[in-house]
């Protein structure tokens, strides 16, 4: 895979920060909302995917310590299964982030629209403007990395804002009213399907957690940083998003929050009033659109490093004269909003979830396959053996969560990539050595 030389190597608080920066964005500020009719199935459905999200995550660990390679799970999967495959999990990989990105676009517009309540009473608007945020976003990374990762810097810090005030309200709404302010338990109430559902849903907010990998020709003493930034990435997020989501899902009537457009906002409106609520629901949408600007950036450069390392078309691995993947932006975010705009008509929430599933159904492959790789590839690793089936059975669980809706769509998807493999695979044959 072709890489770009860097001037300044990554280390470990850098790889940290990417996994941490990369998993913490649109997930946790409107998936409470996605949740709340589930109940105490989403606290259980948290607890699988923190645990199947580890199990990921030990995976990409160890095979970053083996083979330190670029490229994440496609360099993975090409070592274990060969071309083929590795354009398989390339093409999966791709999909995941374009099409998660609209996600996270529409989070941004249900943020700002509990500022601006019009805009969720306007059908067709919050798809309208995710798709005109997407381009804007586009925008500056075409113009150069330099200006996205000025942008990426400081919305990684403003998102912490929001995650401590619920904390906090939540601290002070216990110490009030005790258990009682918690939604009742009902155990004939819990079942696998719910918790499955829930699941697909909450590892939303877990994917990227192989970002450390990806850039791995770029990390000082990757063998050693790039394991421990993914493991302790995946566990603090874990963390935050069983305290935070986990708040608002259980001490928030279920009603009001599945029909909030920021229920995290709303959830400190409730204690601290309005202009809390505003100030967090600006706060959140800073945070998602940080979210957006770095995975926007890397759904330019990961078909741009494909089409270089002769995988996707040739075409996508032109640069622009500024030295950005333009071309690679422009049809990544194309792809976006025919999918954003197909479903324009849903409900901001709905849209969310909608488009969030899809992005999980395509990219679930990528996972599996790194699971599967690890076995190959891993042969004489004994907590392998162990924990890559796990993490292999969960991506398989989470993919029936996400519902015959969205595997439908990620399988559209998916089978968009044959064409594209086939034209990749002739022009191969009649290239002279």
């Amino acid at each position: 895979m072709t890489t770009r030389p860097s001037s300044r190597a990554l280390g470990f608080w850098m790889c940290l920060a990417l996994v941490v920066g990369n998993l913490i964005g649109s997930g946790v500020f409107l998936l409470p909302a996605s949740l709340a009719p589930y109940g105490w199935n989403a606290l259980f459905g948290w607890f699988v995917t923190i645990a199947g999200a580890l199990c990921l995550a030990f995976v990409f660990a160890r095979l970053s310590a083996a083979m330190p390679r670029a490229g994440g799970p496609y360099a993975y999967a090409d070592a274990a299964f060969g071309p083929t495959i590795g354009f398989v999990v390339a093409w999966s990989y791709w999909v995941m982030l374009w099409a998660g990105n609209g996600a996270i676009a529409v989070a941004v517009v249900s943020s700002i629209g509990l500022l601006v309540p019009q805009i969720g009473a306007t059908p067709g608007l919050p798809a309208l403007m995710a798709v005109a945020l997407v381009w804007g976003v586009t925008g500056i990374n075409i113009w150069g990395v330099a200006a996205a990762g000025r942008v990426q810097v400081v919305t990684t810090i403003l998102k912490l804002v929001p995650m401590v005030a619920v904390v906090i309200v939540a601290l002070m709404i216990l110490s009030s009213d005790g258990t009682a302010a918690v939604a009742p338990w009902h155990p004939e109430q819990i079942g696998i399907s719910a918790v499955a559902a829930t699941a697909a849903l909450t590892f939303w907010g877990f994917l990227g957690l192989e970002s450390a990998t990806v850039p791995a020709d770029q990390v000082e003493d990757a063998g050693n940083v790039i394991p421990r930034a993914t493991l302790w990435g995946t566990a603090f997020t874990g963390l935050v998003y069983i305290l935070v989501c986990s708040a608002v899902t259980l001490l928030m009537p279920a009603d009001v929050a599945a029909k909030s457009p920021a229920p995290i906002a709303e959830f400190v409106g409730l204690r601290f009033g309005g202009n809390a609520a505003d100030v967090i629901a600006l706060f959140a949408a800073i945070s998602a659109f940080g979210t957006l600007n770095g995975f926007i950036l890397v759904q330019g450069e990961m078909p741009w490093a494909m089409a270089r390392g002769g995988v996707f078309p040739a075409w996508l691995g032109k640069s622009s004269k500024r030295g950005t993947p333009a071309r690679a932006h422009l049809v990544s975010s194309t792809l976006l909003t025919v999918v954003t705009l197909m479903n324009y008509s849903r409900s901001m929430s709905d849209l969310f979830a909608f488009i969030a599933l899809v992005s999980i159904a395509a990219g679930l492959i990528a996972y599996f396959a790194s699971a599967i790789a690890a076995l190959k590839l891993l042969p004489q690793d004994r907590l392998i053996k162990i924990i890559a089936p796990l993490a292999a059975i969960f991506a398989l669980w989470t993919l029936y969560g996400c519902g015959q809706e969205a595997i439908k769509w990620g399988g559209v998807l998916l089978l968009a990539g044959l064409p594209i493999y086939l034209i990749v695979n002739r022009r191969r044959a009649v290239t002279p050595a």
